[in-house]
């Protein structure tokens, strides 16, 4: 094997790895590829010629190939085979070599390691990869963190194998020490708020309004060339067309049982958001939903006392709602989701010294990962006009809230009327709700605490300055 003859690296060649090898490889870089299945890069390769992917043996012959200082990506399964990769990759690496973990690893782990190679000779960079295994291949949203000279040396690279959107390739350095994978962990808890939200409305759609599949698919689509375009909103459309191989006057999504997976991502941002003290309902909401829609077993033994029974379909009709309601709901909604999941990145950032840019990470959403969508055009020009504590504070949002307000009401006043769960819809307005409330109901609690607890609480005409009262010895003399 010929030294130092590739650009760069691929470790793990599964799907994404595969992809981001060919990827790589389409815009004329020389690929290395190394995977723990030997015969299975090889074949990866024999399918894939065009790519001329040189597949290394063993890690010694797959780092001797890579030109130095050398640029390697690992996309392996998170948590321990990052580490067992890297105790492997140690011993070889040189002075600049610059690794970098492109799967779904939790932030402190990405602290840990890099912790790691600040006393070795190579960096160590932590980048979330997002759109899958088509984004992957044709040009992701990619969020790379960490050690700023390594990303000026990657950035040549990886601007040109990324999904390009209207402000130009999607990647950009996200901030310093693990931003880059907290970013990605924000991304996929929005991404479960978003998907949660859209799959109410397309309940509400079916179940609530009488819609047939096919009309249901002609709402989203419809949706989807206007202001909710989006790639989730897209395939839903495409998810409401397509019959049951198996009963070919049935739809497939009939066929499917409704419980939900999730990979953690989702509870990773939930817990992230409660040690910083970032209220982010939606993505709790949409976690515990999929939770829920685990105990499949137990939700039927409960319907059909406390449920619609097993004429949900039928039973579930709602009242006084519109298809124009349910987009204004869902629409609205989702500004609420987006702007929880940005005030969580500005609380990390601030807390962790990461310095992102929230501007920038909106604009690398825009197109190559799962949420990217028109809205984040906007989400974009919102911060770059300036100095922004809530994207509920941008007047083109608020106006935005203001107008859908009656609509989304009437949704989730129809729903709890109906017995139908939306808690997505539902729990995102409480939040606005509580955001537009200047004196709210924890007066209350701060006096329980202080009666139980003797915990102290601040008087309005006193702020900073502990009080404590004896309230029982007050109230009943």
């Amino acid at each position: 094997m010929q030294t130092g003859r590739n650009d760069v690296g691929v470790i793990g060649l599964g799907v994404m790895g595969a992809s981001l090898a060919r990827n790589f490889a389409s815009r004329g870089f020389s690929v290395a590829g190394f995977d723990r299945s030997v015969d299975k890069a090889k074949e990866l390769s024999a399918r894939h010629p065009e790519a001329k992917l040189t597949i290394a043996e063993n890690l010694p012959s797959f780092v001797a190939s890579l030109e130095r200082p050398r640029r390697i990506v690992l996309l392996v399964v998170a948590g321990q085979p990052v580490d067992d990769v890297l105790d492997a990759l140690d011993p070889l690496l040189e002075e600049d070599d610059i690794v970098v973990d492109g799967g779904n690893s939790l932030f402190v782990d990405t602290d840990r390691r890099a912790a790691r190679a600040e006393q070795r000779p190579w960096r160590f960079v932590g980048m979330g990869v997002s759109g899958g295994e088509e984004g992957a291949l044709l040009g992701p949203s990619m969020m790379p963190g960490g050690d700023l000279e390594a990303w000026e040396r990657l950035a040549p690279v990886l601007t040109k194998i990324a999904a390009v959107g209207s402000g130009g390739p999607c990647v950009t350095h996200c901030g310093a020490g693990s931003a880059g994978h907290f970013v990605k962990m924000v991304h996929n808890g929005i991404e479960y708020g978003d998907m949660q939200l859209i799959a109410e409305s397309a309940t509400l759609l079916r179940d609530g309004l009488g819609l047939t599949p096919d009309a249901v698919a002609d709402v989203f689509a419809t949706w989807n060339a206007g202001e909710l375009e989006s790639f989730l909103v897209e395939i839903t459309a495409d998810i409401f067309r397509v019959k049951d191989p198996e009963s070919p006057n049935a739809l497939l999504l009939d066929a499917v049982l409704d419980r939900a997976g999730q990979k953690g991502t989702g509870r990773w941002t939930v817990i992230a958001a409660a040690e910083l003290a970032v209220a982010i309902p939606t993505i709790a909401a949409a976690v515990d939903a999929r939770i829920v829609s685990g105990d499949k077993s137990l939700r039927e033994r409960i319907a059909p006392t406390l449920g619609r029974g097993a004429v949900a379909r039928e039973a579930a009709r709602v009242e006084g709602v519109s298809v124009d309601d349910v987009r204004d709901a869902l629409y609205a909604a989702k500004i609420t989701s987006y702007a929880q999941g940005f005030s969580l990145l500005a609380r990390a950032s601030e807390q962790k010294g990461y310095g992102t840019n929230l501007g920038e990470v909106a604009r690398i959403w825009t197109a190559g990962c799962i949420i990217r969508a028109r809205f984040l055009d906007r989400v974009t020009a919102a911060f770059a006009a300036g100095d922004l504590a809530s994207l509920l504070l941008a007047p083109d949002f608020a106006d935005e809230l203001r107008r859908r307000l009656p609509a989304w009401r009437r949704v989730v006043s129809a729903c709890a009327l109906a017995g139908v769960a939306a808690p997505g819809l539902c729990t995102s307005l409480a939040w606005l709700d509580g955001m537009a409330t200047a004196r709210g109901s924890a007066s209350v609690i701060q006096a329980q605490r202080d009666y139980f607890g003797a915990h102290g609480y601040e008087r309005l005409d006193r702020p900073g300055v502990a009080q404590h009262t004896e309230w029982k010895k007050l109230a009943r003399g």
